[in-house]
């Protein structure tokens, strides 16, 4: 049987203290059982050395494209799979560069896509650096689910089957369907890319992922786990930086109003403000930076320049 034929996209910005990890981990194993065909690196205007580091790595089948502003993650993937149009492989592995891949991840997460069928979209096991798991699974966002967490916290409301993220280890140990899970690392069948469409540049970071993948939902595809393929991912930032908090708020009750409508929409969106109401009067920065941008609009970020 002949090996399956992968490209891998990293979408980078001001990434040169990761992407050297990133890019070493499919050499050093994570490409293993594979037929790796490319290894593009989109880059969103990085002012450090992304590129060239890109460009000096060897042992890789790399190119780099080069944007010409930072238009966020989704723009980055639409430019990597558009590269790889004159050459379509068999999937795409879209990858951030604070990722490296384990022994044989892209095998296994590989094999988890069926030669026919409509499992279009494949996600990994995502580690912290220290080993511990990193919850990737979410449920479908809900009216309900965004009250419980407001009120209860996201991991009590996860324990009563309420939360949109799953935090507990259990679901998390087992193979199977999911609603949509983190966008860090995912394994992406070509035949879905070319169904489904590009990714909507509308979200400049945050919520990309799940418009992505509740649009594939809508066209019939659907996105599995796969625990056996491990990926350690850095991440983090926006429970430390307040404007990636507030857009990541913004985006994902934008992404809610659009699919249910105004009276859906404005109730999920109360719930979501509530929540960040008392987390703002416990003195939590990214939550006041979240209020502020759910109540007025002219403070939202409409660039991802204003975040530099």
């Amino acid at each position: 049987m002949n090996a399956p034929r992968v490209a891998v996209v990293v979408i980078t910005y001001n990434s040169a203290e990761v992407l050297p990890d990133c890019l070493a981990s499919l050499r050093g194993g994570g490409a293993d059982g594979v037929e790796l065909t490319d290894v593009v690196v989109v880059d969103n205007a990085s002012s450090d050395a992304s590129t060239e580091i890109a460009r000096v790595t060897t042992g890789l089948p790399i190119s780099v494209v080069q944007l010409t502003d930072n238009a966020g993650y989704a723009a980055g993937i639409n430019a990597g799979v558009t590269a790889l149009r004159g050459r379509p492989p068999e999937a795409v592995m879209v990858l951030n560069p604070d990722c490296r891949l384990r022994p044989r991840a892209l095998a296994t997460l590989a094999q988890a896509l069926p030669a026919s069928g409509r499992r279009g979209i494949v996600a990994p096991r995502l580690v912290n650096l220290d080993g511990t798991l990193q919850p990737t699974l979410r449920r479908l966002p809900t009216v309900p689910g965004a009250f419980a967490e407001a009120i209860l916290g996201g991991r009590i409301a996860d324990r009563l089957g309420f939360g949109e993220l799953i935090f507990s280890d259990g679901p998390h140990e087992s193979a199977g369907p999911a609603a949509w899970v983190t966008g860090a690392a995912l394994l992406l069948a070509w035949s879905l890319l070319v169904a489904v469409g590009p990714w909507d540049e509308r979200f400049l970071l945050y919520s990309e992922e799940t418009e992505f993948m509740l649009r594939a939902s809508d066209h019939g595809w659907s996105t599995w786990y796969e625990p056996a393929a491990v990926v350690e991912h850095k991440g983090g930032e926006s429970g430390t930086r307040p404007g990636l908090a507030a857009l990541l708020t913004v985006n994902k009750v934008a992404l809610f109003r659009r699919r249910h409508g105004l009276i859906r929409g404005l109730a999920y969106s109360g719930s979501v403000l509530l929540g960040m109401c008392f987390r703002a009067a416990a003195g939590q920065r990214t939550a006041r930076a979240s209020v502020a941008a759910l109540l007025f609009p002219s403070r939202r970020i409409r660039s991802l320049a204003e975040l530099r």
